[in-house]
């Protein structure tokens, strides 16, 4: 009975002694990040909504129709649809009739990301699953019939280890309670109240995601938002509290200041080391986040380029968040499926470079231009590595940020033999390169050398 007691006693003082946080950024950014974002390093962005069926310009289709009235894209309409079209009238084409969320999960699994992001409503207010508070302008009401969200994140759970995300925007472009509260400049919060809110909560309480990737924040405060009291029931009363994962765009005055991560803009990549975790959002189509019918092969970013920007990020402390944009009956197109799984099979070779890892000392070369370094901690003493752009031709390659011991010892991953190297004379050292013939090479891309025993 004591003992009862005294475990009783405990967990009350437990309970007594968690972490409450306020709704104000001091305490919440005080919050530690969720090892898993950190640990994972790459995620695939996804986005797709009713965007998707004109598949023209970009996501941003109907602003640049009937807000920007770009005349490309008004002609684009007067040619194609008859004078009375409204964008409502894409809804019922958007039927993701393909939409297979198991094959989905299978590709992302295979590319070696280890979150998902989706986008659950863009800035059309479209709602990728059965809102509640958007009648008749959500999948399950109009299109594709069905929660394109729950059912993603039902695959993902069931075939992966990968953390599922949403992505939500918290303004809509032509909604009238954020026209209002706008022309009001905000001073009154009835879209945040009837519309923002209800959304997020029914997301998180829906599907429990590990990550939110909030946007649509700029036009105003955090404090017309109400993110403060949001994030502080996220993180001390949500189902996911414990684990969750937020960016940063609360506000045009938290944006890249305040939140779990930062991500500051589209395709942030400062390119040098940072105080706080951050994100690099960036889509492998170089002309729009939504699927383009128009998209040429050029257009698509290959996959020296993907890797190159992929350690850059990582080797400054960020991660990578890569788009790719499905179509409006529901599959992946094949390039970005291609790039997909290439990246999986490099991570295959190199994945220990790259998982887990932290920044070193040095995050270039302070030589040979190109090269990134990434480390761990090893058995022995710090691991190092150095992943390089182009296979040295001379049969030599220089680091000079490294400075060798004794016990140095240099390997290239996925290869089985041990390379010579010579020290520099002040710093650094040479690795000698033998012919590697064309089957013994471990990837085509971007190779990475693994340095134990140094100094530094």
């Amino acid at each position: 009975m004591a003992e009862v007691r005294l475990f009783c006693i405990l967990l009350l003082l437990a309970v007594c002694t968690a972490v409450r946080y306020e709704p104000n950024w001091e305490s919440l950014d005080a919050r530690p990040l969720p090892s898993w974002y950190d640990q994972g390093k790459i995620g695939i962005f996804l986005h797709w909504g009713v965007f998707s069926v004109p598949s023209y310009g970009s996501e941003w289709f109907w602003w640049q129709w009937q807000g920007q009235k770009i005349p490309a894209v008004v002609d684009f309409m007067k040619q194609n649809y008859r004078a009375d079209f409204t964008y409502a009238d894409f809804a019922p084409m958007f039927k993701a009739e393909f939409y297979n969320p198991d094959q989905w999960a299978d590709i992302f699994n295979a590319s070696g990301a280890q979150y998902v992001v989706l986008t659950t409503k863009h800035h059309e207010g479209f709602c990728n699953w059965p809102s509640k508070y958007s009648w008749n302008w959500n999948a399950g009401d109009v299109g594709p019939k069905r929660d394109l969200v729950g059912d993603l994140a039902n695959s993902i759970r069931k075939r992966t280890n990968i953390h599922f995300g949403v992505y939500h925007s918290m303004f809509e472009w032509f909604n009238p309670l954020f026209l209002q509260d706008q022309a009001n400049n905000f001073t009154t919060q009835n879209f945040v109240r009837d519309k923002t809110m209800p959304e997020l909560y029914e997301l998180v309480n829906n599907y429990e995601p590990d990550l939110i990737w909030s946007d649509g924040d700029w036009m105003t405060t955090y404090d017309y938002w109400n993110a403060t009291n949001f994030l502080a029931w996220l993180y001390n009363d949500s189902p996911v509290k414990d684990k969750i994962v937020v960016n940063d765009r609360w506000g045009n005055n938290a944006r890249c200041k305040h939140g779990g991560f930062l991500d500051c803009d589209d395709s942030y990549n400062p390119g040098t080391l940072q105080k706080r975790k951050w994100e690099n959002c960036m889509h492998l189509d170089k002309y729009s986040w939504g699927y383009r019918r128009r998209m040429k092969y050029e257009d698509v970013l290959g996959m020296q380029p993907l890797l190159q920007e992929m350690m850059e990020t990582i080797s400054c402390g960020g991660n990578i968040l890569i788009n790719v944009g499905p179509t409006s009956y529901g599959e992946i197109p094949p390039i970005f499926e291609e790039r997909l799984r290439q990246m999986g099979e490099w991570l295959k070779v190199n994945g220990e470079a790259i998982y887990g890892s932290k920044p070193w000392s040095h995050q270039n070369d302070t030589v040979t231009p190109g090269i990134w370094y990434t480390s761990k901690n090893g058995s022995t003493g710090p691991v190092v590595y150095a992943s390089v752009p182009q296979w040295p031709e001379n049969g030599e390659l220089f680091l000079g940020a490294p400075m060798p011991s004794s016990s140095t010892k240099v390997t290239l991953l996925g290869y089985p033999k041990i390379f010579d190297f010579n020290p520099g004379v002040s710093g650094g050292l040479t690795i000698s390169i033998p012919t590697i013939s064309v089957n013994d090479m471990p990837c085509q891309w971007i190779w990475v050398f693994k340095l134990e025993g140094i100094k530094n």
